[in-house]
């Protein structure tokens, strides 16, 4: 009898540790999947980091990709979707964070590529209107999705239209991984090039 219920403890522990996903990674107390599924295909986990304003944490950030890379030119060109995964680490007005991306975007961008994507930067600036604060564990994702365009979620709810040019997405994606990032320490991060 002892026999049976202890061959019956191992085999749930068996079915338990096979069914557990794939590890995840720990940013800041957030766990980030290895990968997520995206327009019927699996993206895995660049690499990922937190955003710090001054010394307090804002959010932890996480890039997708097809297929890892470490160089932006190289993630630029990469096929496929993409993922930036946004998971908020303190109440934030959206007004701030819209303002952040903006400077980002200035910050990040040649003045000609700023010129030609300006209605979709209009655009991308409107969806932060429509919602007035994120809050602790609020969950943006800024997903790349080929033929179809920019799309953002805000905890699994999609937030205004797709904007369609991936000039506008790599622009974005510059922000964090570009020449001039908002932080050297987060890009590094999220290129892998640290663990």
């Amino acid at each position: 009898m002892v026999s049976r219920y202890c061959r019956f403890l191992a085999a749930l522990s068996l079915g338990a540790a096979l069914s557990t996903p794939a590890w995840a990674l720990d940013v800041g107390g957030i766990k980030l999947d290895e990968t997520v599924q995206l327009a019927s295909q699996e993206l895995k986990l660049n690499g990922a980091g937190v955003r710090y304003k001054f010394v307090f944490k804002v959010y932890a950030i996480g890039l997708y990709l097809p297929e890892k890379k470490n160089q932006l030119d190289a993630v630029l060109a990469l096929p496929g979707p993409r993922r930036l995964e946004i998971v908020m680490l303190r109440d934030v007005s959206s007004e701030d964070l819209g303002k952040s991306f903006m400077e980002g975007l200035n910050r990040s961008s040649e003045p000609a590529d700023r010129t030609r994507l300006l209605s979709q930067t209009m655009q991308f600036g409107s969806m932060f209107a429509m919602v007035p604060s994120l809050h602790t564990g609020d969950i943006l994702t800024v997903d790349w999705l080929p033929g179809e365009g920019t799309l953002c979620k805000l905890n699994g709810k999609q937030l205004g239209e797709r904007v369609p040019d991936l000039a506008f997405y790599n622009a974005l994606l510059k922000i964090w991984i570009g020449a001039h990032p908002a932080d050297t320490q987060l890009r590094a991060h999220l290129l892998g090039e640290v663990t």
